[in-house]
């Protein structure tokens, strides 16, 4: 057994002990300095709750990749944190992302986000580069043959727009989990019970590997629902009326906002969900109130509470 999943396996068993979930926080490369700013004093915030890991993610054309990559680096190396960056098939052959890969092995990066990625911005149809990685399970594979990384991978309780269909989901992330990925992560959802059914049908269809709610806090509700659009999650009704008429007041929209995320995950935590990621927008406020709610606390507080 690798150090590394000693350490995740020691840091699992410490959380049941402690009567809390395990959780990770996504965050996205900054544009500009002032977004490096917030990013940092976000990753600083979330730090204390111990998350099992912290991902980057990566340009759709995989046009953030220097900058996922000096980010990553810097969290492993200056943080106590266990950095995952997002790698992607998209935009170049299979070599030049092993290569990647095989860098972040020799920085000490042992946990990878593998995905296929989103079509570059302009096109409305993904082609795999001639050269490169076909699908996610195919960049699994090959990470595989790199070294034996801990890998997660996306999946969709609602088909992705591009999915033919519910049970080609349920194959494709059985695919890709076969393939060696330790954790399937879910694109964010609103009803429960949509990750609920997804779970026991994944359960049906033999996948054993975790699957991971994916939560969102909503930080502007006209941006999430174009989010949502785009990878074909669902917005009820109700989640609709609740931040009607608040475009212009934030600080209603934070509390509206976890209030609802802290509703999610406590419901799901009653099913018994121990585990979640969240989707940051590199800001660290309502994640950090969720989490509270959750009972996923600073450990130095809680060993002085105790």
């Amino acid at each position: 057994m690798s150090v590394e999943k000693l350490k995740d396996q020691i840091g699992n068993s410490l959380s049941k002990l402690r009567g809390r979930p395990t959780v990770s926080f996504e965050f996205f490369p900054p544009k500009d300095e002032a977004m490096e700013k917030t990013l940092w004093e976000s990753v600083e915030r979330l730090a204390p709750l111990q998350p099992r890991f912290v991902s980057v993610t990566y340009g759709a054309d995989g046009s953030t990749r220097a900058r996922t990559h000096n980010i990553v680096t810097k969290v492993q190396k200056n943080t106590a944190l266990t950095a995952a960056p997002h790698l992607t098939c998209i935009g170049a052959p299979r070599e030049a992302i092993l290569d990647i890969a095989r860098d972040y092995w020799a920085n000490g990066i042992r946990h990878i986000v593998a995905l296929r990625g989103d079509p570059p911005q302009g096109t409305t149809k993904y082609v795999p580069h001639p050269q490169g990685f076909a699908y996610a399970v195919d960049l699994v594979k090959g990470l595989k043959s790199v070294a034996n990384f801990e890998i997660s991978v996306a999946t969709y309780p609602e088909p992705h727009p591009e999915s033919p269909s519910a049970a080609f989901e349920l194959a494709n992330l059985k695919s890709k989990i076969d393939a060696g990925a330790d954790r399937a992560i879910t694109q964010f959802f609103f009803d429960t019970e949509v990750f609920l059914r997804f779970r026991d049908q994944c359960a049906a269809a033999g996948i054993k590997a975790s699957i991971v709610p994916g939560i969102l806090p909503i930080t502007r509700f006209p941006q999430m629902f174009r989010m949502a659009q785009r990878c074909g999650a669902s917005v009820p009704d109700w989640l609709s009326h609740r931040f009607d008429g608040l475009d212009d007041d934030a600080d209603t929209r934070r509390l509206i906002a976890a209030a609802v995320a802290i509703e999610q995950v406590q419901e799901l935590q009653k099913h018994g969900v121990e585990e979640f990621h969240f989707y940051t927008l590199n800001r660290a406020e309502l994640s950090y109130a969720i989490c509270h709610a959750l009972g996923v606390r600073p450990v130095l507080a809680q060993a002085a509470a105790g």
